[in-house]
């Protein structure tokens, strides 16, 4: 019966790999050695598109390229642009983050809490004993490396490098947050002795810290033998190690432009009274914007009861819901 187990299990395994699109020839073969991880990619992805998106969530590019395009980990062909590298490096984040949850939650066959972590260690607070369920991070960095960058080392040009050096600056953000979490022992909780592990904070850091090396990203060009990058500007001083890196400027999503990854803003809803990229001047490229009466139900008067509710009554307001107009052609495109 065993034997019987192992076949199914493999041919499922085959069957479900073969059927993820998008997957170069060693990111199946990875799936099929280790099908169960490509759940907790599958979650990752999910992940990682919602932080996209409530990162840009004012801006003209939204993410939203990322909701039908994307494959089993969320891969989206944009051109060399600085939101390519912030994708990039995100989606190789959510990777990390998903899978060390995944071995922490002893949800994975080939990996569990990091048992390094061992024996006495010390921190500004004194003394503790390693214990717990610290997180296997350096597992989760480790299968993301070899999953993700996969697709890159198939070829070796300016694109491919740009997506390495992105991917792994999203690895290692996740990294970075690692926090360590204690516990309590001694007498009434007096805490002179402590159990201490380490875990990885909430995505929503990475997320936070992506979108801020978003704003200070570096435009760079490949070096002449092909095997790295120079920096475009010469005056540039410093290390790119810890920066994205993009290769062609964006374009201003604006317009629909499925090539550029663009989507276009017609139709997204505007803050008429904002000044910044959420106003309806910015979001809709001046072409202007429609209003539109809205009845909104929300809970107001609320009213704590003994023992133990909160109840609420329905109020009902009206609302103006500003939308980007959309672009209007030129009279000369329509005469045939």
């Amino acid at each position: 019966p065993l034997k019987t187990e192992v076949y199914i299990g493999a041919l499922g395994a085959r069957v479900i790999c073969d059927n993820i699109p998008g997957l170069v020839n060693k990111q199946r073969q990875l799936c099929q050695r280790h099908p169960d991880l490509m759940q907790s990619i599958g979650e990752g992805a999910k992940e990682w598109i919602r932080e996209c998106q409530h990162q840009f969530r004012h801006h003209r590019w939204n993410c939203s390229t990322l909701d039908r395009d994307h494959t089993v980990f969320g891969r989206v062909i944009l051109r060399s642009s600085r939101e390519a590298a912030f994708v990039y490096a995100i989606s190789s984040a959510g990777v990390v983050y998903a899978i060390t949850r995944a071995c922490s939650e002893g949800e994975l066959k080939i990996c569990n809490c990091d048992n390094q972590k061992r024996g006495r260690n010390t921190d500004i607070r004194g003394t503790f004993d390693w214990g717990g369920c610290s997180d296997n991070i350096n597992y989760g960095i480790k299968f993301a490396k070899a999953f993700v960058d996969a697709r890159e080392k198939m070829v070796k040009d300016a694109r491919a490098l740009m997506n390495l050096h992105n991917n792994r600056c999203g690895r290692m953000a996740v990294k970075r947050f690692m926090k360590l979490e204690c516990k309590c022992h001694g007498v009434s909780g007096s805490c002179s002795l402590r159990t201490c592990w380490l875990a990885m904070s909430d995505f929503r850091r990475t997320g936070d810290y992506l979108r801020k090396k978003y704003n200070t990203a570096i435009e760079v060009t490949m070096n002449q033998d092909g095997t790295g990058f120079m920096v475009a500007d010469k005056d540039f001083k410093g290390s790119t190690k810890n920066e994205l890196v993009y290769i062609e400027n964006s374009p201003d999503y604006c317009l629909m432009d499925r090539a550029a990854g663009s989507l276009g803003t017609a139709g997204r809803v505007c803050n008429k009274s904002s000044t910044g990229t959420d106003g309806c001047e910015v979001m809709c490229c001046g072409r202007g914007y429609d209003t539109m009466r809205v009845k909104r139900v929300t809970k107001c008067e609320c009213k704590f009861k003994w023992c133990c509710a909160v109840e609420c009554k329905d109020c009902e307001d009206v609302v103006d819901v500003h939308t980007c107009k959309p672009h209007r052609r030129p009279d000369w495109q329509d005469i045939t």
